[in-house]
């Protein structure tokens, strides 16, 4: 609309500039050659507008001429750059698709037509890595240092070449050169984290978290989750040299995070150590608030070391209180009230897991309660063999690898706060039979009892005669009727029927 209205404004103009000259006629004298022509002013406007298209277009074919070896010249690059483009589109399909032989082959047309262009270098890379040539990926790599748009790409790739090849060195300085060239890609902050972290380096690895935060990389609940895991490391590594400075940490920590476990477990045993168990108790309680975990009821019935058997259990109950119905409270009751050899606690609490979800720990404890209470090796057997099949407990687990002790990091990935309390993936039965016998319950029979000794069959009961009345063919011939006296006559009625557990 804007350039229709232009359009129409100028040819107004030019109207009226025409009808402007017609009216006030004139004329224009030139001379050339000693010859003078006049002309009227509007056919003289008319030659010179002519004159100058013409000298005009006279211009533009010299310069064309002129330029055509350039032209052309620019017309080959280009044609020659379209070719490359679609090399490297070809190729990077290939790639894609997982065919190295085209890969390389559009990799090499692409590197001869384009030369040292970014995306060239780049399908050349990949296509050496698809074919694992290492070499080769690594010069494409190094080439891509020298450019600056793509001196991030090449260190990525020198970085992962170098993990493929395991320098650890080398894939440090490589990872760390990204973080300062490029400090918003995750990649680079996370590998210059996790080297720190495997180094122990904990104080770097909070500058780098704290970076992370303050350039708006990380939300703030994960960089506060991320400190109180640092904290917690810090704090079980100084604990021998630096005990003070180790609690420290430990108390930070819990203030970022009051449900970590491992940092819950640790403020709460040096606090009792010092003899403030009432603060200790708090803090586990609250841990325990939000996450049931074995390392915090064990931490919880320390408190104070001189309890007696009767009294953890009274601290086991309530730990129940705090997380009702939850299996982790359950088996703490069991294991106290076992101890304390309360065994109809201990039954009543282990029923109601083993009915739900028998677990391994949940067996292995009823075993151990069948021992204790009946000595009933044929039961501690059967819940053993239970054992063997059950389903795992949970554990501490990080991208696919289980952990009996925690870990600030991962031991595949490196990350950090990996691990995770869940229930890990079924193991086979063989594994599970070998944690189940490598787990401290005692088995041992009761003196009383021998295990291999081959059972003895009961003999007869002899019969109990009763005479009744002669015969009468033969009167001096009572007739005897015998009553066989059962094996197994049962308990007296008076006597009251003995409890039995769940699985008898």
């Amino acid at each position: 609309m804007v350039r229709v209205i232009a359009f129409l404004a100028f040819l107004l103009a030019l109207a009226l500039g025409l009808t402007w000259i017609a009216d006030r006629p004139g004329s224009v004298l030139i001379t050339w050659l000693g010859n003078e022509y006049r002309l009227d002013i509007l056919p003289a406007l008319i030659f010179f507008l002519l004159a100058s298209i013409a000298m005009a277009t006279i211009w533009s074919l010299i310069r064309l001429v002129l330029r055509m070896p350039g032209l052309l010249a620019m017309s080959g690059r280009s044609r020659r750059k379209q070719k490359g483009y679609q090399a490297v589109a070809r190729g990077m399909v290939a790639v894609s698709s997982g065919d190295a032989r085209a890969a390389s082959r559009h990799s090499s047309e692409a590197v001869k037509l384009l030369g040292e262009e970014p995306l060239a270098l780049l399908l050349n890379a990949q296509a050496a890595q698809l074919s694992g040539d290492g070499g080769k990926a690594e010069k494409a790599f190094s080439t891509m240092l020298e450019n600056r748009d793509t001196r991030v790409v090449g260190l990525r790739g020198l970085f992962i070449e170098s993990q493929r090849k395991g320098d650890a060195q080398a894939a440090r300085f490589y990872a760390d050169e990204a973080y300062k060239l490029a400090p918003a890609a995750e990649w680079a902050s996370d590998a210059a984290l996790a080297f720190r972290c495997r180094e122990r380096d904990w104080l770097g690895a909070m500058a780098l978290v704290e970076q992370s935060a303050s350039r708006r990389l990380i939300d703030k609940e994960t960089a506060r989750k991320q400190r109180a895991v640092l904290l917690t490391a810090e704090a079980l590594d100084r604990n021998a040299r630096e005990p003070d400075a180790a609690l420290t940490a430990a108390r930070e920590a819990i203030r970022l995070d009051p449900g970590l476990v491992p940092a819950a477990a640790f403020l709460g045993r040096r606090i009792s150590e010092k003899g403030d168990f009432s603060r200790a108790s708090k803090i586990l309680e609250a841990a325990w608030s939000q996450q049931t975990h074995p390392d915090l009821a064990d931490a919880y019935l320390d408190v104070r070391l001189g309890d007696s058997a009767h009294d953890r259990l009274k601290r086991a109950k309530n730990l129940l209180k705090l997380r009702p119905g939850e299996a982790e409270a359950r088996l703490a009751v069991a294991r106290a009230a076992i101890d304390a050899r309360e065994f109809k606690t201990a039954r009543e609490q282990l029923d109601m897991i083993v009915l739900e979800r028998p677990t391994v720990r949940a067996c292995m404890l009823m075993a151990e309660l069948e021992e204790g209470e009946t000595g009933n090796m044929g039961l501690v057997r059967e819940w053993l063999a239970r054992a063997s099949r059950a389903e795992r407990d949970k554990a501490w687990v990080a991208d696919g690898q289980v952990s009996d002790a925690w870990a600030p990091i991962s031991p595949v990935t490196g990350k950090l706060g990996g691990f995770t309390w869940t229930t890990p993936p079924q193991a086979p039965g063989s594994l599970l039979l070998e944690e189940m016998r490598a787990m401290p319950v005692s088995i041992e029979p009761p003196a009383k009892l021998a295990i291999d000794q081959t059972p003895q069959v009961p003999e007869a009961a002899p019969a109990v005669t009763t005479p009744v009345e002669t015969s009468p063919a033969n009167p001096s011939m009572p007739v005897i009727e015998a009553v066989p006296v059962p094996d197994n006559p049962g308990p007296p009625e008076d006597s009251p029927p003995k409890k039995r557990g769940w699985f008898s």
